[in-house]
């Protein structure tokens, strides 16, 4: 008997690549993410691609350059010189979220052209992080004097005025006004590299839902559920993902684990008709 070993597939990789917090390779992972939609997509050549940029960059840069003055030239050469900036059509457009087509075209969501924009910014040495603000991914970048919030879509800089009124909607919708009022400060955290991977897989997630293109939604659940094990929203909405693919052993796999781990939801009445369903459906 000849034993063959399987070829790793496109979400063996990915996942391998969000495994570890520590020194996961948020670039990468993003570019990774268009693996489905594009298998043949060579992920090194989108890197070498990133490189050739920053190398560019870093040949701009005086050697005694401050930090004031690496951004400045970073947003010159990423929105002047290159270009890139927001969408021209409809925003709803899954093509927005991958790497390597906003590398090619210049044009991408917030989310996709930071994650662009930081691999340069740190390539410069710049102190660089992702901000996961509401409604719509920021850049900042810490300064001697203070931190610098930009817009990655536009290279403006954000005053803290202008933050919260950007903020507002959401403050309204969520109930914080009034005594349960937060400061702007506490939405311009730092994100960690894996809730930007999340972020750009939930963009794309709630794309394919309201299309009801389910096997592209489920191609979507599977990779959140490996960049996020712990979250057990993730795999009911993968197993409601199943079960309108008709496989209703599966959903019932991950609509039942959820009810065992979060019993008091809010949805739990109704994932547990769902589950008595399913259950009549495979008799």
């Amino acid at each position: 008997m000849t034993w063959t070993a399987r070829a790793p597939s496109t979400l063996d990789y990915f996942a391998a690549l969000v495994a570890q917090d520590d020194g996961l390779p948020l670039l990468e992972a993003v570019a990774a993410v268009a693996l489905d939609e594009y298998p043949e997509l060579d992920l090194q050549a989108v890197l070498d691609d990133v490189e050739r940029l920053l190398q560019r960059l870093r040949r701009r840069l005086p050697a005694d350059a401050g930090s004031l003055q690496r951004l400045r030239l970073l947003n010159h050469y990423f929105f002047r010189e290159l270009g890139f900036s927001g969408p021209d059509h409809e925003w709803d457009d899954p093509d927005l979220s991958y790497l390597h087509l906003a590398l090619r075209r210049r044009r991408g969501l917030p989310i996709t052209l930071g994650v662009l924009w930081l691999e340069l910014a740190r390539g410069i040495g710049l102190r660089a992080s992702g901000v996961n603000f509401p409604g719509h991914f920021l850049v900042k970048v810490q300064l001697l004097l203070g931190q610098v919030v930009v817009d990655p879509l536009t290279g403006q800089s954000l005053s803290r005025e202008e933050l919260a009124e950007r903020l507002e909607p959401y403050k309204r919708r969520q109930g914080l006004v009034g005594d349960f009022d937060v400061p702007v400060e506490l939405f311009l955290q730092p994100a960690a590299a894996r809730d930007i991977v999340a972020r750009v897989l939930r963009n794309l997630k709630e794309i394919h839902r309201l299309a009801r293109d389910w096997p592209r939604l489920l191609a979507v659940c599977e990779r959140l559920v490996r960049v996020l094990p712990d979250d057990w929203a993730e795999r009911r909405d993968r197993g409601l993902t199943w079960a309108e693919l008709g496989q209703l052993e599966r959903a019932l796999a991950d609509l039942e684990g959820y009810l065992r781990h979060q019993p008091d939801a809010d949805d739990a009445e109704a994932v547990a008709l769902r589950v008595q369903a399913l259950r009549l459906g495979l008799g």
